[in-house]
């Protein structure tokens, strides 16, 4: 922080002893979070952009996944399948609905159009009866779920061959609620996005717009220190976050079914704790950039891998080790899986309390970085 000059004009001393100095900062505290609070409201773009714009995608991956249930896989049949030709009624319906059976008699061209994926499987029986299924693995789940499809086909008709009940019989049950939909899992990736962003982008182009506008050479002459300018931003950035946090659970909700388990308001403290780190990245980047564009574009560099990365858009079960690493690097990546913890999986207070505690020492270290770069004025 560049020192005052003797030729600069100084602050008039206080009057009041500490009390008094006291008053005065709390004062300038409120002044400055009112005066951002009323330029955010007075800048339409920026409020678009920070509250309205996560919300679109929250609207749009919504509207797409809305009703979709288990995967619907096309499945080519070479021949004649007895597995699947002696399966009729409302076994058939049943079966249809998860699966969309093609017959064929080219095998050769079939296999090739499974690895091209216009097929998810294709499915033959030999003469002793062995039936075999040739599968892409392309899209995971639909490869998991069509393995599970046909180990139930086959173990039923093996039970209505042999006219006998199993010996044993499994009772699988997910530990989730029974009605979860995608939007469990799209919440709170795009809640971490959005909080990421408006906190990021706030904190920089705040910091830049009002050293290039002289706003803060003019703070620096009042008896108002650096502590307080933070301050009042981290108050704004935790208002815009909890406003962004209300609005994501209150659409997800009453639109597209979002069921909230019953330790939902530890996202609370936990955006809160995010908050503050995402905005240290926003001191930082406006500490050392000069102008808007610059700040921009620093921010955008750090913030769109680390929306893509973290899982905040699509989950990373089926990356290579070393892109999982590069996640477990950034603090969005901690924040999407315990609020997706905390909001629909039931976690509880040990699911979030190790990541706030990560977070906010994230946050004094970044924070300690752009005090030491901090500049008053270009």
């Amino acid at each position: 922080m560049t020192a005052t000059t003797s030729t600069e004009p100084q602050a008039p001393a206080r009057r009041g002893g500490p009390a008094a100095g006291e008053r005065e900062r709390v004062s300038a505290f409120w002044s400055l979070s009112r005066a951002m609070l009323l330029g955010m409201k007075r800048d339409r773009t920026a409020t678009f952009f920070i509250l309205l714009f996560p919300l679109v995608f929250l609207v749009f991956f919504g509207t797409v996944t809305k009703g979709s249930g288990s995967p619907h896989a096309k499945v080519a049949q070479v021949g004649a399948v007895k597995l699947f030709d002696s399966i009729q009624g409302d076994e058939r319906a049943g079966l249809e609905k998860v699966l969309t059976i093609t017959k064929t008699d080219d095998e050769a061209a079939t296999l090739e159009k499974v690895r091209k994926g216009d097929y998810d499987a294709l499915i033959k029986q030999g003469a002793d009866g062995k039936v075999e299924l040739r599968f892409t693995a392309a899209d995971q789940v639909r490869a998991g779920a069509l393995q599970g499809i046909l180990n139930s086909v086959v173990q039923n008709a093996n039970q209505a061959a042999t006219g006998q009940k199993p010996a044993f019989v499994l009772d699988a049950q997910q530990v989730e609620d029974q009605s979860l939909k995608p939007i469990q899992f799209l919440t709170p990736g795009l809640l971490g996005w959005a909080v990421a962003t408006g906190a990021v982008f706030g904190a920089a182009l705040t910091l830049v717009n009002w050293r290039k506008s002289k706003v803060l050479r003019r703070l620096r002459l009042a008896p108002i220190n650096a502590g307080t300018v933070v301050s009042s931003r981290i108050l704004v950035s935790l208002l815009t976050a909890f406003l962004q946090t209300a609005v994501f659970l209150v659409v997800a909700t009453s639109f597209f079914g979002l069921k909230l388990t019953g330790n939902w308001w530890l996202v609370i403290p936990l955006v809160a704790c995010a908050t503050l780190a995402f905005m240290s990245i926003g001191l930082l980047a406006g500490s050392v950039a000069k102008t808007e564009e610059a700040a921009n574009g620093i921010s955008q560099i750090i913030v769109l891998p680390m929306s893509f990365l973290s899982g905040s858009f699509f989950p990373l079960d089926g990356a290579p080790d070393w892109l999982k690493a590069v996640s477990q690097v950034m603090p969005l990546h901690y924040l999407v899986d315990s609020a997706q913890s905390v909001l629909t999986r039931g976690g509880g207070v040990m699911d979030a309390l190790p990541t706030m505690g990560g977070l906010l020492l994230f946050a004094a270290v970044l924070t300690g970085i752009s005090w030491k770069l901090f500049r008053w004025e270009d």
